[in-house]
């Protein structure tokens, strides 16, 4: 079966790229089951439930997030009631939400996806480590094909997620700095890696956002509102091959397409 990550998705040009792409990848061949980041998805930071929807609509399967899933409040009410929409796992216990899902694939394969959050240079958060060891028994018992977010900022703590899970899980893939790594790989007990997946938006920018607008907090180190670029989209993601029988990994590859603003 095939599974497709997409990195970051921001803002609204993130979101239609994510849909253009997603399409044409369809056409070209099969894909069993998506999953997108989503935690810049609405103007840039958070994601609120007309942003969730629209890629919902557009064939995500499954939603994860990061540090900015609270940005919107209306999303609060909404995660309650769509188990779809994941927050990070190792969150305080009692926070809204769900931190993993498991979901059927377009094969009829259950897929299971847990949203992780890293600690190093983050926000408090429970360890990551003990909170997918934690779930796994429960997911274990329905699936072997699972898929892990490690919304991270450190890579050290992104490939270490991956080797302390390797064999555990069929992939796990780190978002949250939008910078796309390339050091994709299959374990040697089956699970596929990818420090960060990239993300989804606006090229000509700094990780999706107006250049000027950084460039000025950067110079002046002054308050600046933020605001997510124009123009060509770059979509940014992985596209994962793994047996359902065993959820053992058999490739992984980068993807990296660009559509027109």
């Amino acid at each position: 079966m095939r599974l497709v990550f997409f990195g970051d998705v921001v803002g609204r040009p993130g979101r239609r790229a994510v849909a253009v792409v997603l399409r044409q990848l369809r056409r070209e061949v099969d894909v069993d089951f998506v999953v997108a980041n989503v935690e810049n998805a609405a103007g840039g930071k958070g994601v609120d439930p007309g942003s969730a929807e629209e890629l919902q609509d557009a064939g995500v399967d499954v939603l994860t997030t990061g540090n900015h899933v609270w940005q919107n409040r209306d999303i609060v009410p909404y995660m309650q009631e769509n188990a779809r929409l994941l927050r990070p796992l190792n969150f305080a216990p009692g926070v809204p939400g769900t931190g993993w899902v498991v979901r059927a694939a377009r094969d009829g394969t259950a897929v299971g996806v847990v949203n992780l959050i890293g600690r190093v240079f983050m926000g408090p958060a429970d360890c990551p480590f003990r909170a997918v060891d934690g779930v796994l028994p429960a997911i274990h018992a329905t699936t072997r094909v699972v898929f892990v977010d490690m919304h991270a900022e450190a890579t050290s703590e992104k490939v270490g997620m991956g080797v302390f899970l390797d064999g555990k899980v069929s992939a796990v893939v780190g978002s949250h700095t939008h910078v796309q790594t390339a050091d994709e790989r299959v374990l040697s007990n089956g699970t596929a890696v990818l420090t960060d997946a990239g993300m989804c938006g606006p090229e000509d920018s700094i990780l999706g956002v107006r250049a000027d607008r950084v460039l000025d907090r950067f110079v002046r180190q002054m308050p600046v509102r933020f605001e997510v670029a124009s123009g060509p989209v770059i979509v940014q993601g992985a596209v994962i091959e793994v047996d359902p029988a065993t959820g053992r990994a058999t490739s992984i590859r980068r993807l990296q397409e660009r559509v027109a603003a």
